[in-house]
């Protein structure tokens, strides 16, 4: 894996998930963060970012509230870890709380209801877009489908808790993937 470019400032933090989060209303959050971190910035090469993802949806609390301390502390340490959850969480909060207050004076309105079936429309379609863009070199790897397929059979068809689900075959994907990530970078 090549080091990213030149590391960014808090205040370059603090915008770059303010842009995330402003530009993900509505959901597609991992998406917009994809495109921003790793598209435009640059700062996270694509693996890292899968890398990186996959660990703050396995820590406890909202993902994309890990992935700005994550970012923010690789960079930054303690200043760019604040500085990048205030980017993604202090603005936005305030149109929520605007909005909010909108939708519950305002709900009856159809054109309020069709926006925001629009909204939800357009953020699926965002998460699509992601899993579309960084899908292709998985459905190669033959032990990535196997721990795919074991997760979807264990919680959607034997109806496994996914906390033990996410506990057996979380190891099992590391020690899969641990021996190629070390061949890799050997050569």
């Amino acid at each position: 894996m090549s080091e990213p470019g030149p590391r960014p400032t808090a205040a370059a933090l603090a915008l770059a998930f303010l842009v995330i989060a402003l530009a993900s209303f509505g959901g597609g959050l991992s998406a917009w963060a994809q495109r921003v971190l790793v598209e435009q910035r640059r700062w996270l090469e694509e693996d890292e970012f899968l890398s990186a993802l996959t660990l703050c949806r396995l820590m406890p609390g909202p993902n994309q509230v890990n992935m700005a301390v994550y970012v923010g502390a690789r960079f930054r340490g303690l200043v760019g870890a604040l500085a990048s959850v205030v980017g993604l969480v202090l603005v936005p909060s305030a149109i929520l709380l605007g909005l909010g207050a909108a939708y519950f004076r305002y709900r009856h309105l159809p054109l309020l209801d069709a926006g925001l079936r629009g909204a939800v429309a357009a953020a699926a379609a965002m998460t699509l877009a992601m899993g579309v863009k960084v899908g292709p070199p998985l459905v190669r790897d033959r032990g990535a489908i196997a721990l795919a397929v074991a997760a979807f059979v264990g919680v959607h068809v034997l109806r496994l808790p996914l906390v033990g689900v996410v506990a057996v075959l979380g190891p099992v994907g590391i020690l899969w993937a641990w021996p190629r990530a070390a061949a890799e970078e050997r050569s």
